[in-house]
C-alpha cells in the first residue's frame, strides 16, 4: 500500500520554521486541493494522485518523492503473496 507522508513533512517543516502550517497554506502554496490533501493523509483512503501534485509537494517540502510517498506492505499484499 502507498502511504502519503504529509503529516510528518507538515510537522518537519513547522518544527524547522517554528510556526504553525495549516493544510490551506500547503494547498494554496502547491496548487493541490485541500481535500485532496485531507485524502492523502488520511490512511483509510485509497486515494491516488498524479506526478504534477507529487512535484509540487517535493518544490514545497525541498524533498524527493521518497519522502512524500512511501510502500508499506499491509495485510492484503502479505496474504496474496502467500
Amino acid at each position: 500500500m502507498i502511504r502519503f507522508r504529509i503529516k510528518e513533512l507538515i510537522a518537519e517543516k513547522e518544527f524547522n520554521e517554528r510556526r504553525k502550517i495549516t493544510l490551506q497554506e500547503v494547498a494554496n502554496a502547491t496548487g493541490v486541493n485541500r481535500t485532496a490533501l485531507s485524502k492523502m493523509m488520511n490512511p483509510a483512503y485509497e486515494y491516488s494522485t498524479t506526478t504534477k501534485a507529487i512535484d509540487a509537494l517535493c518544490q514545497y517540502f525541498s524533498c524527493e518523492v521518497g519522502d512524500v510517498i512511501v510502500y508499506v506492505q499491509d495485510d492484503r499484499t502479505k496474504a496474496s503473496v502467500v
